[in-house]
């Protein structure tokens, strides 16, 4: 097994570094203050040819899920909340388009998808029915030749931009499919905006079905919880990269500072205290890279990473919350001011406990996977 980078993945992944130091990093700050959906880095972040990274050519670039997750880091070391509304366009967003539409509706909105000039959003979660996905009670009843979609959804990334929507519903007493829903539709609602603790210009909101017409079902009846289990690994990889960005971000701010904050005429660095801190953010963010690499490279070779990837997801968003906590300890008072991002941090990495499963539930699926 070798998991260093071949000459390919690092011009992926200083490019996407680059990009998030002259164009995320500088912004990330007046993102999170007046938070709006950054537009304009969505679009370039689509030049890069992000969106359509994973899908084969000649739609897509056809890379493997290591150079995906090398780019997703970098974003997230740029910006948690600008990674989070581009990772959910380039995989949740467009994947089932690319799986189960062709001819003019796929030139009309997965096409543009892949260039960042439509949106989509996925809308799985209702208020209650969660980590549960087989408690959905919206449902998608025939009418005719159409298809009528009624009820809730929750918790939906970039709805209040969104072109088009991917919509899990009940299609009988134990069947869940997924239907293409378009901006627009009668009966159509973007309702309240969640107001959230962190990721806050990666916009969500509830959206609200009234017997709207589904443009198509993607994929055939009752297929909808194979098909997401066909996509979760790389779900669960996904936010496992996102929590390394921000991991990261922290990491190298904190021993930046610990080389230029003074105490007692010397730099902090020099105290056991702070280089034991160092040392433990810089063993978990290893650990938490090589589970992230390893269950990609298996993936890749043909591996059920099913169990690979829930680990990797777990140990990665926990490490990076040990590791933007410490890094709060190194600034002391400054990591609970606004006159650094560590506190910015410290808000933006609890998404990556809940997106792609709660350790909770992961926790769960890990110990089921054991027998």
């Amino acid at each position: 097994m070798d998991l260093s980078l071949s000459d390919e993945q690092r011009i992926i992944r200083d490019t996407f570094h680059r990009f998030a130091a002259q164009e995320i990093r500088p912004v990330a700050g007046q993102l999170d203050e007046a938070p709006d959906f950054p537009r304009e880095l969505f679009a370039k972040v689509g030049a890069l040819g992000f969106y359509g990274m994973r899908y084969p050519e000649p739609e897509g670039s056809g890379a493997d899920m290591l150079s995906y997750l090398l780019a997703v880091e970098e974003l997230a070391w740029g910006s948690l909340s600008v990674a989070a509304a581009c990772a959910m366009q380039s995989l949740m967003g467009t994947w089932f388009l690319h799986r189960f539409t062709e001819g003019e509706l796929r030139e009309r909105l997965f096409l543009p998808a892949l260039t960042g000039a439509a949106i989509g959003a996925i809308c799985m979660t209702e208020p209650d029915a969660g980590s549960d996905l087989m408690a959905v009670t919206t449902r998608a009843e025939t009418r005719g030749d159409s298809w009528l979609i009624s009820g809730a959804k929750t918790w939906v990334t970039s709805a209040p931009v969104a072109d088009f929507f991917t919509v899990l519903a009940r299609t009988g007493e134990t069947a869940l499919s997924f239907f293409l829903v378009e901006r627009g539709a009668d009966g159509l609602t973007i309702g309240r905006s969640i107001e959230k603790m962190g990721v806050r210009a990666s916009l969500t909101s509830e959206v609200g079905f009234e017997e709207v017409p589904a443009t198509c079902m993607l994929g055939d009846p009752g297929q909808g919880a194979a098909c997401l289990r066909e996509v979760l690994a790389e779900i669960r990889l996904l936010t496992a990269a996102l929590a390394l960005g921000v991991g990261r971000a922290a990491f190298e701010d904190a021993r930046a500072y610990a080389d230029e904050r003074r105490q007692f005429d010397r730099p902090i660095r020099g105290f056991q205290a702070i280089q034991a801190h160092l040392a433990e953010m810089a063993v978990d963010l290893e650990a938490a890279r090589r589970m992230t690499w390893w269950a990609a490279w298996h993936g890749e070779r043909g591996g059920d990473s099913a169990q690979e990837a829930a680990m990797a997801k777990l140990h990665a968003s926990e490490a990076a919350l040990r590791i933007c906590e410490r890094a709060a300890r190194i600034f002391a008072s400054y990591g609970y001011a606004r006159d650094y991002p560590i506190e910015r941090y410290l808000r933006d990495v609890r998404f990556t406990l809940i997106g792609g499963g709660t350790s909770e539930i992961l926790r769960v699926n890990i110990a089921r996977g054991l027998y």
